[in-house]
């Protein structure tokens, strides 16, 4: 009898050494501050994932600066790094050469029985078809209303086309707000829009990469279209010198302006001027007659989480991600942050989001970052600026062509 209990003690003593045994370190860069609301809810997801596992994280918040400048070099040095995050176009495209293949453990977890589908699905797009990277925080990059002004405007149903929104656009005009504005951080992003509803993306990166601003005539068609929408008082009267998030926070925060090109982040940033009262619209960016895409176009996407090719605890690491973006801190993370779930499980979004939703759900085709209008580094701050001027009245439609056509020779 004293022996088998011998027996079951020392087996108990060696799972209890197995098992420490197992338990591994993790290194985590963050993109995020330790004082927002998404790393306050990353290190309690961290916290909680260190208790029930035996794991440790060490867990280095970044930011998106020191992210951005800091992460490639130091993989470069061989610094250990196991997990980290960032925009999923960044991750999936500039750091690319760095990222583990994650289809074997998302297959061995069912990762994709609760994870939205279309994230996914644009994940592995921008990786050259392989899943390497996890989204989580979602985002959509659309047009965002005050529904306040809508309504004294007499505006009933959200603009599809471009004739609709010059209609709404002289509505509220008339009720004594401005229509539209912005700030330099986004204003690009309208050009790019408007350019892709007429050529789509690749038409896009074939006008700005290889010079073709007066052979290719949507940019003219664009340009006008900016052209009458300053003309005729419908744009902010300082979008043309607005540094962000100068108009963000004054114009339209403070329900002076009505619609503002931006990310689902936006709510969540203005937040503290809205106030709770404040209520959130969205919609797409019209559609125009003979585009090739419409309204079920955009830039959506999310942050993503990626696993390091080197990293020698792959494994306990694609666990910490589905701690991250599956039930509890997934739901925390939407409340906590103003954001769009990432866990199919979780259907509450949060109110101020509440419009979003539809929008989101109805888009089929994904723009990059600005729909490609940035994707040439050395036009991107003369397209600006020239842009600005457009909008700002200050160059027509074919002075802007002109001023492109000029600097791109």
């Amino acid at each position: 009898m004293k022996k088998a209990i011998s027996l079951v003690v020392l087996l108990a003593l060696s799972l209890s050494l197995a098992v420490g045994a197992a338990a591994d370190h993790i290194v985590y860069w963050s993109m995020w501050e330790s004082t927002e609301a998404q790393g306050q809810v990353i290190q309690k997801a961290i916290d909680q994932f260190v208790a029930d596992t035996g794991h440790t994280v060490d867990v280095q918040f970044k930011g998106r600066t020191g992210q951005r400048e800091g992460l490639q070099p130091a993989l470069d040095a061989g610094t250990v790094i196991d997990l980290f995050d960032e925009d999923i176009d960044r991750v999936n495209t500039t750091w690319i050469a760095y990222l583990a293949d994650l289809e074997e453990l998302a297959a061995a977890k069912d990762y994709e029985a609760t994870a939205n589908a279309g994230l996914i699905a644009a994940c592995r797009e921008v990786a050259g078809g392989t899943l390497k990277s996890v989204p989580y925080q979602p985002n959509v990059f659309n047009f965002f209303y005050n529904q306040s002004i809508f309504d004294q405007a007499g505006i009933t149903q959200v603009p599809t086309t471009w004739p609709e929104l010059l209609d709404a656009c002289e509505k509220i005009k008339n009720a004594g707000y401005i229509p539209i504005t912005c700030d330099d951080a986004y204003i690009m992003c309208m050009l790019g829009y408007h350019l892709a509803r007429l050529v789509g993306e690749e038409g896009v990166r074939d006008i700005v990469m290889n010079g073709n601003w007066a052979e290719n005539p949507a940019v003219l068609q664009a340009a006008q279209a900016y052209e009458e929408l300053a003309s005729k008082g419908y744009l902010s009267p300082t979008i043309g010198s607005s540094v962000w998030p100068m108009n963000q926070n004054g114009e339209l925060a403070l329900g002076i302006a009505a619609m503002y090109l931006n990310g689902s982040w936006l709510p969540n940033e203005v937040k503290e001027m809205t106030g709770p009262d404040f209520v959130w619209g969205c919609f797409s960016y019209p559609a125009l007659e003979g585009g090739v895409t419409g309204t079920e176009a955009a830039n959506y996407g999310a942050q993503v989480f990626a696993i390091n090719d080197k990293s020698e605890v792959k494994e306990a690491a694609f666990d910490l991600i589905c701690y991250i973006t599956k039930g509890q801190f997934d739901a925390m993370m939407a409340e906590e942050s103003v954001g769009i779930p990432a866990d199919t499980t979780n259907t509450q979004w949060p109110a101020m989001l509440a419009g979003v939703q539809p929008v989101l759900e109805s888009l089929t085709t994904r723009y990059s970052w600005a729909a490609g209008i940035e994707s040439n580094v050395n036009m991107t701050p003369i397209i600006k600026e020239n842009f600005q001027k457009l909008c700002g009245g200050q160059l027509t439609a074919q002075e802007f062509v002109d001023a492109m056509e000029a600097a791109s020779n």
